[in-house]
């Protein structure tokens, strides 16, 4: 490899890295940074009710934050959970990604099919790479307008390079940030990105990962 492309891929890869800042600090400020807020809130209600002599109230008051508590704590349990998985390393790519897909399933009611057992034989940076994207392609299909089916694969190509395919029939993905982060993520093992759309509803994205890339 040329400096020049070292260079290039450095720097795709800090903005792939960047991409990834940025979509956490998102997460966490529309789910768990919203929730204790609403709990300081309630915390604050709570104390002016006891002060006042109220006490049936600031237990009504204190049980709906430590309902909020709980879901902040399950929101942030599975985020651990989707960006880093624990299961990657000690199930296989398979298994985490299935997973994966059950909790989208069970939250957006939507089936996802998967044909991924070519995965478990990838190296462990192609396997997590793809396992990010393949969250953030089911995360952005859901968000657009939660699709009926999803359907991820991963197959060998020829010379020992994979390919990992997702579909949904949702509406069409139009947000160029969403496919340039992808592209990004699927750039720092050398892969090639491409997305097509289908109207009125579908979108497909693939990744082609060469055979020195499938292997790391």
């Amino acid at each position: 490899m040329t400096g020049d492309a070292e260079r290039a891929l450095l720097a795709e890869r800090v903005l792939a890295e960047q991409e990834e800042r940025r979509r956490l600090g998102e997460l966490l400020h529309d789910g768990p940074v919203q929730h204790l807020s609403a709990i300081a809130q309630i915390v604050d209600a709570a104390l002016a009710a006891l002060k006042s002599g109220e006490r049936e109230r600031a237990e009504e008051i204190l049980s709906r934050g430590l309902e909020l508590a709980r879901g902040a704590a399950r929101e942030l349990r599975t985020l651990c959970e989707d960006l880093e998985p624990k299961a990657l390393g000690e199930v296989g790519f398979t298994a985490a990604v299935a997973a994966l897909a059950r909790r989208f399933a069970s939250r957006h009611e939507t089936q996802i099919d998967l044909d991924i057992e070519h995965g478990d034989e990838l190296g462990e940076h192609a396997q997590t790479a793809l396992y990010q994207i393949v969250r953030e392609a089911i995360e952005q299909a859901v968000r657009r307008g939660a699709p009926s089916r999803i359907d991820v694969s991963i197959r060998e190509t020829s010379g020992g390079g994979a390919e990992l395919v997702v579909s949904d029939d949702g509406p069409p993905e139009r947000r160029s940030a969403v496919l340039e982060a992808l592209a990004e993520r699927a750039a720092t093992l050398n892969g090639r990105f491409s997305s097509e759309v289908r109207y009125p509803r579908g979108s497909t994205i693939r990744v082609e990962l060469p055979p020195s890339a499938a292997r790391r």
